[in-house]
């Protein structure tokens, strides 16, 4: 039987989501925890893979059991977990279900703080020392959606056997002294968030023109684009499903 976990982490002390060699990964807790509440080996598949100190609001990752699981399960399971994971519930699905395949979009925010702020450090890119036009790169963001291969934000050497993804929002919006920006598409290239928000802020501090995006995107090359953005700025908020 499949079931899925729906969980969050702060992403600060994990190098990643997915499982690496010599390197603590949130997927190593979720298994080690799962196994040992399960007494059985436990293996999941995530949604997706965040890089090093990326964090994640929203998530989920599948695995398949013979045992009928108890109702305190998730109770039990936030117990093993260390602080920093956080699970919201576990659900039985179709026994094809795949929590990366099956997902109909991915929705990401990135936080910069416009401030010095000693309460985000961890949690927000503090960009404060020059300001930022957010009306120029909302503008930059009506061009995004005038493409669908996004090779200039790709990370190089990758597995990837496509880089054309479909957007489906990309929007700044200021909250007090905060940036968010918030984006959606059907699937994301590594590193192609931080990769954006770095060109984004580019414009924004008048480094380079909204309509420069267009070069950017159209060389294909990701020595093109800005300097990826901090990995702590960085959230996953929502994977969308057709649960039927």
């Amino acid at each position: 039987m499949r079931y899925f976990i729906e969980f969050s982490y702060n992403g600060k002390n994990y190098f990643g989501y997915q499982i690496q060699p010599n390197a603590i990964s949130v997927q190593e807790e979720l298994e080690k925890g799962l196994s040992t509440i399960l007494r059985e080996e436990i293996k999941t598949t995530g949604a997706g893979r965040t890089d090093t100190g990326v964090h994640a609001k929203k998530i989920f990752a599948h695995f398949d059991t013979e045992k009928k699981l108890e109702e305190d399960l998730v109770r039990k399971l936030n117990s093993f977990l260390p602080s920093d994971i956080s699970v919201k519930r576990i659900f039985r699905v179709q026994d094809d279900f795949h929590a990366r395949f099956d997902a109909t979009y991915r929705t990401y925010e990135y936080y910069i703080s416009l401030e010095k702020n000693p309460f985000t450090q961890e949690l927000a890119w503090q960009h404060w020392r020059k300001p930022l036009d957010i009306h120029k790169m909302n503008d930059a963001c009506k061009i995004l959606f005038e493409y669908e291969d996004f090779t200039s934000f790709a990370k190089l050497h990758t597995d990837n056997k496509t880089n054309i993804c479909k957007m489906y929002k990309a929007e700044w919006i200021q909250n007090g002294s905060e940036l968010i920006f918030t984006v959606s598409a059907n699937r994301f290239l590594r590193n192609m968030v931080r990769a954006i928000v770095g060109t984004m802020v580019e414009i924004g501090s008048g480094k380079i023109d909204p309509e420069d995006l267009r070069k950017v995107i159209e060389n294909k090359n990701r020595n093109a684009a800005g300097t990826s953005a901090p990995a702590h700025g960085l959230y996953l908020v929502d994977v969308g499903y057709e649960f039927g």
